[in-house]
């Protein structure tokens, strides 16, 4: 898959091809960013990338007769969002250890499942970005519901079974897993796709702060990190208060020390079986 950011940057994501993709003769294990002249080989195809200098805020990709939907692409509206980031633990330790095809065909898969399953749940991976993915539910206009945020939950769970249970089809040294954090606040949502084709990004604080949480969650020692915003919507969504302790931390970018609820994926469990009934 290739994946153009925001900035104008593209990345090639292997998603778990038996034969590799590589570039420039270097097998990818995880997504690399691409240069005009890199050379792509898929198999026994090979091709040569090329990109020409764009600026990402004047591009219009599009003839000019489009230019009503140039107007739309660079639109970006303050919405309100919940921003889920997961990373694979111990990922630089399990790459030292398995073989670089194995490795490949290890992360590729994991992309892809967590991809099937965020879509499963409303969603879409906005970024794919070294051993972690990174997905957006944007809420509607009369806030968060109840459903929706147990319909994220579900999400984070599935992730959660779905890569611990990856050593049971691949050669590895211990079974995966994942950290995760999840934040809820106001971000600038922008399409940057094109009239048939929307892609749609969040830029802010409020998906900052899910990356630095989802760090955040490697000093407190648990699984999960959830904003105060996130806390407070589960807490209506039946949430019991005892599963996910309060801690305060200190979030790289961030001025003042930040409240967060953390918890294991056991407790994110017992709350949605609680949810059943």
């Amino acid at each position: 898959m290739l994946q153009r950011m925001e900035t104008g940057e593209f990345y090639l994501i292997d998603l778990g091809s038996r034969n590799g993709s590589f570039v420039n003769g270097r097998r990818v294990s995880v997504p690399v960013t691409l240069q005009s002249g890199d050379r792509l080989t898929f198999g026994q195809t090979e091709l040569e990338f090329y990109a020409p200098d764009i600026d990402p805020l004047t591009d219009v990709s599009v003839g000019a007769d489009s230019q009503e939907f140039t107007a739309t692409a660079t639109l970006h509206v303050r919405r309100l969002i919940s921003v889920l980031v997961v990373d694979i633990r111990n990922f630089t330790g399990m790459t030292r250890q398995i073989d670089e095809k194995v490795l490949s065909e290890v992360i590729g898969t994991w992309f892809r499942c967590a991809g099937d399953i965020i879509r499963e749940y409303g969603s879409w991976v906005d970024k794919y970005i070294g051993d972690a993915v990174m997905a957006v539910w944007i809420h509607g206009a009369q806030g968060v519901n109840p459903e929706e945020m147990i319909r994220i939950a579900q999400a984070l769970s599935s992730l959660h079974k779905m890569t611990s249970q990856l050593h049971e089809h691949y050669p590895l040294p211990f079974p995966l897993r994942i950290g995760a954090g999840l934040n809820t606040g106001y971000a600038m949502v922008g399409n940057t796709g094109t009239g048939d084709r929307p892609d749609y990004t969040a830029l802010g604080d409020t998906v900052n702060a899910a990356f630095r949480l989802e760090s955040s969650t490697k000093q407190i020692g648990l699984d999960i990190a959830l904003g105060e915003a996130t806390y407070q919507y589960l807490a209506e969504a039946g949430i019991d208060p005892a599963l996910f302790k309060q801690h305060t931390v200190t979030l790289k970018g961030f001025d003042i020390p930040t409240i967060t609820y953390a918890g294991s994926f056991d407790d994110l469990d017992e709350f949605l079986i609680s949810t059943e009934g």
